[in-house]
C-alpha cells in the first residue's frame, strides 16, 4: 500500500433521451376503402391513437373509410368540429371557434406523444390538400416527430371514375374553392385550361353562374360522392336542380396537346 486511501469516482449518469410518439397523418383516399395505400393501412392497425374529424353526432367520412380494418374502439379519439356550415367560414366567431377547437385538440394530442404514443390523425384524400389535419400539423411538427402518409385525392378519384382526363400536353390546371366570390371564380376560369371546382354545397348555383360567364359549361362535369356508395356523374348542364352534398365537384377536362 502506499498510504493513500483509494476513492472510487462517481459513475455519471447520462441522461435518458425522452421517447415521444410520432404524429402520422394518414391520407385515407377518396372514398373507396380499395384505394388505401398499403402504409396507409399498416399505420392504421399498430397505431396507439387514432384521431378523426367529425360534425357532432355523426361519424366523419374518413373514419367511415377505415371500418373494413378497424375493430378496436378503444383506440379512436374523434374530434367533433363547433361548427361546420352553421356559420360563413369568415365570420369572426367561426373563426375564433376553429382556432380554439384546433388548440385545444392539439393539446389533447400533445398529452398522447408526449408519453410515447403515436397518434394517426385520418384524413380524407391527401392530408395535405386542403386537410383539417394541416392545422394540428402546424401546432405540433416542431415539438414531435411527423410523418405524412400521402393519399389519392378526391380529385383525382373523380376525374377516374367519371373516365375524364383531366389533362392533355401542356395544359395548366387550376384548383379552385367554389367559395370564391363569382367574379373572382369568372376569371380564373377564363384563364385556365382544365379546372376542378371544390367545396361545393350551396355555391353550386355560382359556379354555374361562372362556367356560363366564361363559355365552359358544355364542357363542365359533376361528380357527386366519386368512387362511394351513391356515386353519381353527369354533365353539369344536364343537371336540373343546384343541389350539391358536401362529397362533390366540377370537373372542367383540359383539351390540349394529343399526338
Amino acid at each position: 500500500m502506499d498510504g493513500f486511501e483509494r476513492v472510487e469516482a462517481p459513475v455519471e449518469e447520462i441522461p435518458a433521451m425522452a421517447v415521444t410518439g410520432t404524429l402520422y397523418g394518414v391520407g385515407m383516399g377518396p372514398g373507396d376503402p380499395e384505394l388505401l395505400t398499403v402504409k396507409a393501412q399498416r399505420i392504421l392497425m399498430r397505431a396507439p391513437v387514432l384521431v378523426h374529424f367529425c360534425k357532432r353526432g355523426r361519424r366523419g367520412n374518413a373514419r367511415t373509410i377505415a371500418d373494413a380494418i378497424l375493430r378496436d374502439p378503444a383506440r379512436e379519439m374523434p374530434l367533433a368540429y363547433p361548427y361546420t356550415t352553421e356559420i360563413h367560414p369568415e365570420h369572426p366567431d367561426y373563426v375564433a371557434a376553429l382556432a380554439a377547437f384546433y388548440d385545444d385538440a392539439a393539446g389533447q394530442l400533445a398529452d398522447h406523444l408526449g408519453a410515447g404514443r403515436d397518434v394517426a390523425i385520418l384524413s380524407e384524400g391527401d392530408p395535405f390538400f386542403y386537410g383539417s389535419f394541416m392545422h394540428l400539423w402546424r401546432r405540433l411538427k416542431d415539438r414531435f416527430p411527423v410523418e405524412v402518409v400521402p393519399g389519392v385525392t378526391g380529385m383525382s378519384g373523380c376525374w377516374t371514375r367519371a373516365g375524364t382526363p383531366i389533362t392533355w400536353g401542356d395544359d395548366i390546371l387550376t384548383v379552385l374553392p367554389a367559395t370564391l366570390p363569382l367574379d373572382a371564380l369568372t376569371e380564373r376560369l377564363r384563364g385556365t385550361d382544365a379546372a376542378v371546382l371544390m367545396k361545393l354545397g350551396r355555391h353550386l348555383p355560382k359556379v354555374r353562374a361562372a362556367l356560363t360567364a366564361a363559355g365552359l359549361l358544355n364542357r363542365a362535369v359533376y361528380v357527386e360522392r366519386g368512387t362511394m356508395a351513391g356515386e353519381r356523374v353527369v354533365m353539369l348542364a344536364d343537371k336540373a336542380d343546384d343541389e350539391a352534398p358536401y362529397f362533390s365537384m366540377v370537373l372542367l377536362p383540359g383539351e390540349g396537346r394529343r399526338p
